[in-house]
């Protein structure tokens, strides 16, 4: 039986998932693919922790650099960061490694530069655990939907604020209420920013995008909003709506462009997604051929996100080549994608209004003024920061429309605090 030789640069969380599978599950592993995995090198700082673990001192160094120039088939970088993981990815494909990585942030700052160096080398990168846990979207819209045109990518991937919003909807607390559960319970780091700012939603989705269209998209292409403004009177509002909130990651083409963004969204209450609660993530890929699939399952934690890297590590071993479409590795282009400026959906708006009769035709009439459509309003006698809430759904309108006209209104003397946003997701 051949040999496959795996060096792993990082056992933390990660890192130690995968050396279990890969001691634990060793003969399983071998049986299903025809190879032997070894498990030939893992470097860590601490290395008293790896051996803990069951690695022979032998196989274990303080520097991953040493794994980079050793022996291994496969170099598995699992610190995470832009840096020296970058440093140690570019090092291993110019040094004729395969490269399997679970670093989101990683490959949606610098997939063009690293996939260009793979094929340079003719080696191979994959990253299915980098969106999604152990959840196979990336393997899905490769393999599984190859025969498709991607006609929309909706996703609930990033598990602490879906948790946080399902606390705040369930339970009715805020959102540093749910936060700090979250924090309680593990889902939420000592600094939760990538997570309630959307930015790790942004990484996934610009991976996805870039799989999907055949063209590189970067995090700085993605409207990033997170979920720090909303409060449990915009999820009961929401509910008389008929709505739920979610932190919705989208990517859809629209007349040669790709619209990719994250941010909190309305989703009809019997919307699939709708349902997908606590940490668990979800995927819905449509395509022309196949219809509407849906992936769900736990998008992060050890186990099934070391169970991706395996599977990565499996299907190298096995001749599979990179997680990106053949026409990115030899073309590496970039694809226009849409300025917020440029989106049109339905909105959900939330004015702070003074409690006096007039309040909602002075507003009715700036709306009126940019063609807005109202197709909601309510306005109910809740305090709230010195005013009350006057909310609204509209028809489908420009993003850039919309926000002029709410800057227009917040300038009024009836209005007390901005305004919050939210698009609708039919």
């Amino acid at each position: 039986m051949d040999s496959v030789k795996v060096g792993i640069v990082g056992c933390g969380t990660v890192g130690s998932g995968v050396v279990k599978i890969l001691l634990q599950n060793r003969d399983i592993i071998e049986e299903r693919i025809g190879k032997k995995i070894e498990l030939s090198m893992v470097a860590d700082r601490d290395v008293e922790k790896v051996k803990k673990l069951g690695v022979p001192e032998k196989f274990i160094v303080n520097d991953g650099f040493k794994v980079v120039e050793s022996e291994v088939d496969i170099v598995v970088e699992l610190i995470g960061g832009t840096t020296v993981a970058k440093d140690i990815v570019k090092s291993a494909l110019e040094n004729g490694k395969h490269v399997v990585s679970a670093n989101k942030a990683l490959f949606a700052s610098y997939g063009e530069e690293l996939f260009s160096a793979a094929f340079e080398n003719g080696v191979s990168i994959r990253f299915e655990a980098s969106v999604g846990g152990g959840i196979p979207v990336i393997k899905a819209l490769n393999e599984g939907l190859v025969a498709n045109r991607i006609e929309k990518i909706l996703g609930i991937i990033n598990g602490t604020a879906n948790f946080i919003l399902t606390e705040m909807t369930t339970r009715g607390i805020s959102f540093e209420e749910a936060l700090k559960i979250a924090g309680e319970k593990g889902y939420a780091e000592a600094d939760p920013s990538l997570d309630v700012d959307g930015i790790d939603a942004a990484h996934k989705i610009a991976i996805l995008a870039s799989i999907a269209y055949g063209g590189w998209v970067t995090i700085n292409d993605v409207y990033v909003k997170g979920i720090r403004d909303i409060t449990p009177l915009d999820i009961d509002f929401a509910h008389e709506f008929g709505y739920r909130i979610k932190l919705l990651a989208v990517a859809k083409p629209d007349n040669g462009k790709v619209e990719v963004r994250v941010h909190p969204a309305m989703l009809p209450e019997d919307h699939i997604l709708s349902s997908v609660d606590g940490v668990f993530n979800a995927c819905l890929i449509e395509g022309d051929f196949v219809g509407p699939t849906l992936y769900y399952g736990m998008g992060a934690g050890q186990r099934p996100t070391a169970s991706a890297v395996v599977a990565d590590i499996a299907d190298i071993a096995c001749g599979r080549g990179s997680s990106v479409p053949v026409s990115l590795l030899k073309r590496g282009a970039k694809i226009p994608v849409k300025r917020p400026g440029e989106f049109v959906s339905s909105f959900y708006i939330r004015f702070t209004a003074v409690d006096k009769p007039g309040v909602l035709a002075k507003i009715s009439s700036i709306l009126g003024k940019y063609n807005i459509s109202i197709k909601m309003a309510l306005q109910k006698s809740i305090a709230l920061n010195g005013g009350v809430p006057v909310v609204m759904t509209t028809h489908e309108a420009s993003f850039k429309t919309v926000k002029v006209a709410i800057a227009e209104i917040d300038k009024l003397d009836v209005i007390v605090k901005p305004t919050f946003l939210c698009m609708i997701e039919e």
